[in-house]
């Protein structure tokens, strides 16, 4: 066997090893909110693996697009999840780099409550919502991937918390009818005003000329200039003395233009007319009246707290006046016509601030707008000085505007759920709408009235005879002509009444026995019939009653005494006469204290 050298290649020379690719990269990702893009980068959080699946949650939910639509809501979505993990990279330092959302434990979920109803004071509502967010994005994980969990972690998102407690928020009240009625007259005559200061702006633009030539001293060039190129700027003021003569740049803008002081009035006319929530009001846009017909029109609007069903329509009157809602949203649509040509804008509205135009409210909550004018708004008024409920100084806030609409449409339904409810589930319009302190009175009046009723139809009013044998009562039993004389007598008494037949009592354990209740179940007794003969002892036995109020609690006498009380005070004295009353309370006070006690009363009060 032959052998040859066998000859191998020679290594090729390697390059070096690229730089390590970053197990993750940046978890960031954009949203639109009010038709507007905002950007969100969570790469700056630790166990970002973790964080990228919740960030694959959150992008889906929010937007305008998701169900959580407000930019203000959603950012504090992050804020929850920026506090969740930093304490998940605490407690698993050694492994937050690699942690993902498949290694999470029922544990670590309790121990981050723990730690957040620590964090927060007692009675803060903080730790549940932000466990209600956090329980939210997890579950939203386990919907991609049913097994990404153990089955110990799906059954604790089942539930948010354990130990962290709801914060019990007490219903926003209403204002006390006079204030919101006075509050509501004071919009409506600002909004005329408002009207025609801009109608007669407009007036007097026709009537001027471009001020370069006719002179910047007359305020209808002035008004002339504005409405063919805008509003007033500041450089006008430098450059012109007679604008700051005129009153200044705001006062001349005003003339042509809705102002952020004009929103109290405006926001406040229609909220109190409609029951619109603040934030859809501010949010209307222009094509929002549709479908009008026989007198009254829709509003469109969106609700974005109502989450799947963010858009709602609410059918109000319509008409030539300004308080017609329709009429009302009507008149704002042509008093901002102007502005809106300036902006471009579809939002219904459009005001002049500072030194430009704006459609305000679109971006943002747009509660600052009203808050810094609504005070001197108020003062202006002296609504200030009315008395809220409480004894308190009355104060702006529109959602309770929304809340006294509601109030005043709930005391017209006499409060029946049913004709009361709109735009609400009962249980909501019950437990925020309903059950409020302005509605305690009628509450309160209704139980009694309940009560009462209940009573009456329990307990058939008492049957009362004059001397005569006539009847003194409302009562619609007949009573035949051998009863009437029976109870004229003397043979059937039992104490405090006649009884029509003391061996067919109604309260008697076996047929045919005799009454067990012939002390004082009289006066609930069908069979009872009450003459002048025994207004004495039914007197006597009424300051028996009274003297007892002494002797026992007030709840314990009412338990004991307060039928027989309510029977004899408003049922069977009133029928008769301040004579006869007078006549038999000269008797019994002649025969003492104790007139007609029988035995076995004395023994079931002593």
């Amino acid at each position: 066997m032959s052998s040859r050298r066998v000859r191998f290649p020679a290594v090729p020379d390697v390059s070096a090893p690229p730089e390590p690719v970053p197990r993750i990269g940046p978890v960031a990702f954009t949203l639109r909110f009010d038709h507007e893009e905002h950007h969100f980068d969570l790469s700056q959080m630790p166990c970002l693996r973790l964080v990228r699946a919740l960030a694959g949650v959150l992008s889906g939910i929010g937007g305008d697009e998701g169900t959580r639509r407000g930019v203000y809501a959603f950012r504090r979505m992050i804020t929850s999840v920026r506090l969740f993990v930093g304490f998940v990279a605490a407690a698993e330092q050694t492994e937050a780099d690699d942690l993902t959302a498949g290694d999470l434990e029922p544990e670590l979920l309790d121990a981050f409550e723990e730690h957040l109803v620590n964090k927060f004071p007692e009675g803060s509502g903080q730790p549940y919502t932000i466990l209600t967010d956090i329980v939210r994005l997890l579950r939203g994980i386990h919907a991609e991937d049913g097994d990404i969990f153990s089955a110990e972690m799906q059954a604790r998102i089942g539930f948010t918390a354990t130990t962290a407690e709801r914060a019990a928020g007490k219903p926003l009240d209403a204002y006390p009818l006079p204030v919101f009625e006075r509050i509501e007259a004071a919009a409506l005559v600002d909004v005329r005003a408002i009207r025609d200061r801009i109608l007669r702006g407009e007036r007097l633009a026709e009537r001027g000329e471009d001020p370069e030539t006719g002179g910047w001293g007359r305020l209808e060039n002035v008004l002339w200039y504005i409405t063919h190129h805008g509003p007033l700027t500041p450089e006008h003021r430098r450059r012109y003395k007679e604008v700051v003569a005129l009153g200044g740049i705001r006062l001349l803008n005003s003339h042509l233009f809705l102002t952020k002081a004009d929103m109290v009035p405006f926001l406040s006319l229609l909220i109190c007319q409609t029951g619109l929530e603040p934030e859809c009001a501010k949010k209307l846009r222009t094509d929002c009246l549709v479908n009008p017909a026989r007198g009254f029109v829709s509003i469109a609007y969106v609700k974005k707290r109502a989450r799947v069903h963010t858009h709602k329509t609410m059918r109000v009157a319509d008409g030539g006046a300004l308080h017609f809602p329709g009429g009302l949203i009507r008149l704002v649509l042509r008093l901002t016509q102007r502005a809106r040509e300036i902006t471009g804008s579809d939002g219904l509205w459009n005001v002049v601030m500072d030194n430009e135009v704006r459609a305000v409210y679109l971006r943002g909550p747009g509660r600052s707008h009203i808050s810094r004018d609504a005070g001197v708004w108020m003062a202006r008024h002296e609504i200030d000085e009315l008395a809220d409920r409480g004894g308190g100084a009355v104060s702006m806030d529109m959602r309770r505007l929304r809340k006294s609409h509601k109030s005043r449409n709930y005391l017209r339904a006499g409060g029946i759920l049913d004709d009361f409810v709109s735009g609400h589930t009962k249980d909501v319009a019950a437990g925020h709408y309903a059950d409020i302190e302005a509605h305690r009175e009628v509450h309160e009046q209704a139980v009694e009235n309940g009560l009462r009723e209940a009573l009456d139809a329990s307990l058939a009013s008492p049957v009362v005879l004059d001397d005569d044998g006539s009847r003194l009562d409302d009562g619609g039993d007949v009573l035949q002509p051998e009863e009437v004389r029976v109870a004229l007598g003397t043979d059937n008494d039992v104490w405090l009444a006649s009884c029509r037949d003391y061996y067919d009592s109604p309260f008697a354990l076996k047929k045919g026995a005799g009454c067990p209740v012939a002390i004082w179940g009289c006066l609930e007794c069908p069979n009872a019939v009450f003459t002048t003969r025994h207004l004495p002892s039914l007197l006597s036995f009424l300051d028996f009653l009274e003297a007892q109020r002494e002797e026992y609690a007030t709840a314990e006498w009412q338990a004991r005494y307060g039928l027989p009380w309510e029977r004899i005070v408003h049922g069977i004295r009133p029928k008769f006469s301040t004579e006869q009353i007078a006549t038999a309370t000269v008797i019994a006070e002649a025969a003492g204290p104790r007139l007609s006690l029988p035995t076995q009363f004395l023994e079931l009060t002593t």
